[in-house]
């Protein structure tokens, strides 16, 4: 058996539809997210390394295995961070931390917005927190992750062409935008709790 094994989705291929097509979702997750865990597999066959949690393989390695381990990782974070059943907004500590670090919701949802939307190339936009509390958004290309920078990841929105382009083509703003309506709040809630723990 490989030593890592993509999750399953948490909910229906098609439960984002709307936002994200069966079709897209697909390929993203059949064929895009899969072929991280196929490759990386390879790569740590008779390899230390693969006895280690997935998370700890980002952290420990470079090069190729980083490239593959953390796009296993980022990818299965980032179904999690959507839901088909996801409230309007974030609701106690969270919304706390977000209005002392953003301001106020509206003005973290659009600095966010801008970092997805202006983000050159490849990446992800991340929400995160450092070991002091504070939160921060980071922009980062490619694989790159916050676990790379000792920070804890909270949400992350996948900005890889692959991630939209059956759906929207090269209108990565209109994705960006959609995600707000499927964000799901109580997933970034319990991150945030056990990073303060």
């Amino acid at each position: 058996m490989p030593a890592f094994q993509q999750p399953p989705l948490p909910y229906a291929m098609d439960a984002l539809k709307g936002y994200i097509s069966e079709e897209q979702m697909s390929y993203h997750y059949e064929k895009h997210h899969a072929s991280y865990f196929t490759k990386l597999n390879k790569i740590l066959e008779d390899d230390p390394l693969s006895e280690e949690s997935l998370e700890d393989v980002v952290i420990a390695s470079s090069g190729g295995t980083f490239n593959n381990a953390a796009q296993a990782w980022n990818h299965a974070f980032f179904w999690n961070c959507m839901t088909p059943s996801a409230s309007q907004g974030p609701s106690g500590p969270l919304a706390d931390l977000i209005d002392r670090d953003f301001r106020d919701f509206d003005s973290f949802k659009r600095q966010f917005s801008a970092a997805a939307t202006t983000l050159f190339g490849a990446g992800w936009a991340w929400l995160a927190i450092d070991p002091t509390g504070k939160l921060s958004i980071l922009p980062l290309g490619n694989a790159d992750t916050p676990l790379k920078h000792n920070q804890t990841p909270l949400l992350t929105l996948d900005v890889w062409e692959h991630a939209y382009y059956v759906d929207y083509r090269n209108e990565r703003p209109k994705f960006v935008d959609g995600f707000w309506d499927v964000t799901n709040w109580d997933f970034v809630a319990e991150r945030l709790a056990g990073a303060v723990a």
